[in-house]
């Protein structure tokens, strides 16, 4: 594996080609202390047997599609299914993709660009599709930006899944939380959409206000305010660091694991929605352009 190291005076980065992972995220705590504040493993070859997307870039489509698959003019396509769910874009998914190291760029404002083309049906999927993401430093943001192109129409929704830790105790309880998400998309038991968008209030994920996460454990994708600045904030009193979140996408899927203490915030579409014509559209088109952009600024509360 190749590994790219950027870096200002606030944040360094460490990104590697498999799966366009970020393996660190290194800033500092409220005692000056550089602290790693994504999950990963410190030997990339670890990552060849991770099945829980540390860090990766997920697609071709991120989140879960029912049905076995889509149609799309008129055609039908069968995608990879477990019990009937297609995850995070299938059996080998971007995520265990080598991607191409297309540019780095050491200064001021540091960037890496790697880019991944994947094949006409494969896993399913129509189209040749062109991706691409870009990982950028700028003081202590870091900026995440996915396009991709196609030469044939298709679906794509591209996001990162870092799993964010902002401190070293046992459990996300202690985080505060606020999220720009009065509606939340309605789960079935396996976590496949039902099609509908419901409000938060009056249930246990409305952040809206901020508070502690305490014992609430979050796998929901929200539905973004319009014209909402940032989406997302998390903060540790124990560390003094907080993050927040912006993106220019639909929809921010959180997710806290149950088996360690981190937080995911995945900027994406709606999970299913080729099989919701309710949803906002996921097709990309030959001549048209996708493009993700994520920006993760971190600092002391």
């Amino acid at each position: 594996m190749k590994q790219v190291t950027l870096s200002t005076p606030f944040i360094t980065l460490i990104v590697l080609d498999y799966g366009a992972i970020i393996q660190k995220i290194l800033v500092k705590d409220k005692e000056g202390r550089s602290r790693n504040v994504v999950v990963g493993y410190d030997f990339p070859e670890e990552y060849l047997k991770d099945d829980t997307f540390l860090g990766a870039c997920v697609g071709r489509y991120a989140g879960r599609i029912s049905n076995g698959g889509f149609e799309l003019e008129r055609e039908r396509y069968d995608l990879y299914q477990q019990k009937g769910v297609h995850l995070h874009g299938g059996k080998v998914g971007f995520g265990k993709k080598y991607w191409t190291i297309e540019e780095v760029h050491h200064g001021r404002q540091p960037f890496v660009t790697l880019s991944y083309d994947s094949k006409h049906l494969e896993e399913g999927y129509p189209g040749n599709l062109k991706a691409s993401v870009t990982y950028t430093l700028i003081n202590n943001a870091l900026i995440i930006t996915h396009q991709a192109s196609t030469d044939l129409t298709t679906v794509v929704n591209l996001t990162n899944h870092s799993y964010f830790r902002l401190d070293d105790e046992n459990l996300v309880n202690n985080y505060s939380l606020k999220l720009s998400c009065t509606k939340m998309v309605e789960m079935l038991a396996n976590k496949l959409p039902t099609g509908n968008v419901i409000p938060v209030k009056h249930t246990p994920f409305d952040f809206t206000e901020g508070k502690l996460i305490n014992s609430v454990r979050i796998d929901t994708p929200f539905a973004i305010d319009p014209n909402t600045d940032i989406v997302a904030r998390a903060s540790s009193e124990k560390s003094g660091i907080a993050m927040e979140v912006s993106t220019n996408q639909k929809a921010l899927v959180v997710y806290t694991p149950p088996h360690f203490p981190a937080i995911c915030f995945e900027t994406q579409n709606f999970p299913d929605a080729p099989n919701h014509k309710n949803f906002p559209r996921s097709i990309l088109r030959p001549g048209e352009f996708y493009k993700n952009e994520s920006k993760y600024v971190f600092d002391l509360i």
